[in-house]
């Protein structure tokens, strides 16, 4: 023993002899020698424990043996070596390790330096202070009364609203038993919600059940399916409540698989929720949403998923006037995705052409090649993702989203007569339903047009398509993209008679987008 860890158990020593003369538990011991011996020795909870009880390693050692034995299951190989590791904080013990960790010092998680409660889903403590050694005081699975654990957060139970939500309901029973007719209310239906989930979170306390990962992931490609027709913020809170629920699942250790579930529905959340404040016109948020969203991903280890987070993302600068920015995540998207099959291998190929068709303008050769490589390696990597990658809009990436941004890209490059032909192709491809992405591939056509040098062709296409919108079908993206082609109009002829009209149809303003899409 080295004279620092001499030193650390003198204190510790008579920090104990102090405590249990005053009756005090060894909980209370193993918190005073850490508030005392932490800053002066480093001294972490979890050892604090063993020195409250006045243990060598090698005894706490033969106590979780002999739990395991007990409760029928092989000796583990836990040793002194790795039970130092966990004092030091070096290590951190794994769900099992730590349940009968805590069952050894009767404690919870966080009184060893944890979060999160224990694998078990019950408390470890036993009524009244327990002191001296390990094997003093009933067994931490005895079969009689035990307290109940203390809330992590420090927060009285009782006080987590479940009352207010019931008394709700109490008087909305006594209403209808009164002869008034109701009808749901946002209080009652909040209500309604709120008991629901605090249900969801009784039943996940101690883990994560593979049905209701099953339900959150089917909720999570739902809400993908749905991007393309409901109204933005209506699908953002809808989103975030399922986010919102999985971040609370988070917050508690989870086995490695579920772990890894719970990341990339995170993952794939947030980065919806970046593409819908995209189409919100917010590019400070949508920029938080994909960092949280990679920030998720990484946890995975999934290249994929990684890959595709930054390729929506790079939609941001795209959007917002920065092509180098968005050339330079789109690059490395297309990186990370490297060979594996995947919607970003083909995504990423596509924004690098837009972004790059951007930054130098139309005409140039060299960037007309370069984009075009691009297009190409674009194809060729769609061509290789599988059906149901090509068959979702939000996750994965579709044939008319292909042929709609390569025409985007050739429409830039000035590449008239291919892009018209791959915008009308695109076209074909949507449904009745959809407006938005329709929309901005009939104000690309109209772009074509003024490079063409028909000015009046464009307008009248133009102006057609914004007059047919319908009331709040005008979502900020949108309305950018209109005044790039009445920017382009007033360079070429300044003084055209159309002109006015058009503006005029423009400036009716952004309003909320009822729908759904991308530019």
């Amino acid at each position: 023993m080295s004279g620092r860890q001499h030193r650390e158990t003198e204190f510790a020593r008579r920090i104990r002899a102090r405590g249990l003369a005053a009756g005090r538990g060894s909980a209370q011991i193993a918190e005073e020698i850490y508030e005392t011996c932490g800053p002066r020795f480093g001294t972490t909870r979890i050892k604090g424990h063993r020195l409250a009880h006045g243990v060598a390693l090698a005894d706490v050692i033969e106590q979780i043996r002999a739990l395991f034995e007990r409760d029928g299951k092989p000796v583990p190989g836990i040793g002194e070596t790795l039970l130092s590791a966990y004092e030091s904080g070096l290590k951190r013990p794994g769900p099992e390790y730590l349940h009968y960790l805590c069952s050894a010092y009767r404690v919870e998680p966080v009184s060893l330096g944890y979060d999160g409660p224990c694998i078990c889903g019950h408390g470890h403590r036993v009524p009244g202070p327990v002191r001296g050694d390990l094997q003093n005081g009933r067994p931490d699975t005895f079969p009689g009364p035990r307290e109940s654990p203390v809330p992590l957060t420090g927060v009285d139970p009782s006080a987590d609203g479940n009352e207010e939500d019931e008394n709700v309901l109490r008087r909305t029973l006594l209403q209808l038993l009164g002869g008034t007719a109701l009808t749901p209310d946002g209080p009652l239906l909040g209500s309604v919600e709120n008991i629901r989930r605090k249900m969801d979170e009784t039943l996940v306390s101690a883990t994560v059940s593979p049905a209701m990962l099953d339900q959150w992931e089917e909720a999570t490609v739902g809400f993908g399916r749905q991007y393309m027709s409901t109204p933005p913020l209506r699908l953002l809170c809808d989103v975030l409540l399922e986010f919102s629920a999985v971040r609370k699942a988070m917050e508690r250790r989870q086995p490695v698989d579920l772990q890894e579930r719970l990341c990339r529905m995170a993952a794939q959340l947030a980065g919806l929720s970046g593409m819908i404040m995209i189409n919100l016109g917010d590019q400070r948020m949508a920029r938080s949403f994909f960092r949280t969203g990679r920030i998720a991903a990484d946890d995975t280890g999934d290249r994929a998923l990684r890959a595709w987070v930054i390729a929506r993302e790079a939609l941001v600068p795209l959007y917002y006037g920065d092509p180098r920015e968005a050339l330079n995540l789109a690059r490395k998207s297309r990186d990370l995705a490297g060979q594996t099959p995947c919607a970003a291998q083909a995504m990423a190929p596509v924004v690098e052409a837009r972004a790059l068709a951007m930054m130098s303008g139309a005409g140039r050769k060299d960037v007309v090649d370069q984009a075009k490589r691009a297009l190409s390696r674009a194809r060729a990597a769609f061509s290789q993702m599988t059906a149901a990658d090509q068959d979702d809009s939000t996750f994965g990436y579709t044939e008319r989203q292909l042929y709609f941004h390569q025409g985007d890209a050739l429409v830039r490059l000035g590449q008239t007569m291919e892009a018209d032909v791959i915008l009308e192709q695109a076209l074909t491809k949507y449904g009745p339903s959809d407006w938005l992405d329709p929309t901005f591939i009939r104000f690309d056509r109209a772009k074509c047009r003024l490079l063409e040098g028909d000015v009046d062709e464009a307008l009248a296409i133009a102006t057609a398509t914004i007059t047919g919108l319908g009331e709040g079908c005008r979502p900020d993206i949108l309305i950018q993209r209109a005044y790039e082609v009445a920017k382009a109009v007033a360079a070429k002829a300044p003084d055209h008679p159309d002109l006015p009209a058009f503006l005029e149809a423009l400036r009716g303003g952004p309003a909320e987008n009822p729908g759904r899409g991308e530019a």
